[in-house]
């Protein structure tokens, strides 16, 4: 073999690790990789005011980064009085290496509150993610969600800890 080929093979080999490392890492973030979209949709069942809802929800998330993504989501609550929506602006981060997914975040959000003063809360969450096929994923997970402004003598509570699941469709 030519003495010349031999070298630029020798150097070449460090570069052809790097390629390959690049492309395991864009695949490995999968749909949790920059530039891809999650479309969420939430449901469930809370308690304000002394009275029941039904929690019906839509957002989506933009990852900036693998595994970084920012989200807006818009929740109604519907079935009691007084009437509530709540917007939420999030910051979360997916372990994506793993077979389940764990994520940790954090959030603000504003409550209109029908006939009350709006109310801002912040908080942090965390649970995983479960691959169902394809593009879907299901998440359950905990969050913790504190109140500011708040008059216990009118909400009763002004922090909260509760669970949280979703539906998740990646693009």
């Amino acid at each position: 073999m030519n003495r010349n080929l031999a070298l630029i093979m020798a150097a070449s080999v460090p570069f052809v690790g790097l390629a390959a490392s690049e492309v395991t890492a864009a695949e490995a973030a999968g749909v949790f990789a920059k530039g891809r979209t999650h479309f969420v949709v939430t449901g469930g069942s809370g308690q304000a005011f002394n009275d029941d809802y039904l929690v019906i929800g839509v957002g989506g998330n933009y990852f900036v980064t693998d595994g970084f993504s920012l989200g807006l989501n818009v929740e109604a609550w519907t079935s009691g009085d007084p009437g509530i929506t709540k917007v939420t602006t999030s910051a979360q981060y997916t372990f994506f290496q793993a077979a389940i997914k764990p994520y940790v975040g954090a959030f603000y959000r504003r409550a209109f509150i029908e006939d009350w003063d709006d109310l801002d809360s912040y908080g942090g969450k965390a649970g995983l993610y479960f691959a169902t096929g394809g593009n879907l994923y299901l998440s359950a997970g905990v969050v913790y969600e504190t109140y500011s402004q708040c008059e216990e003598r009118i909400y009763e509570d002004c922090s909260s800890t509760y669970p949280e699941f979703g539906a998740t469709v990646a693009f």
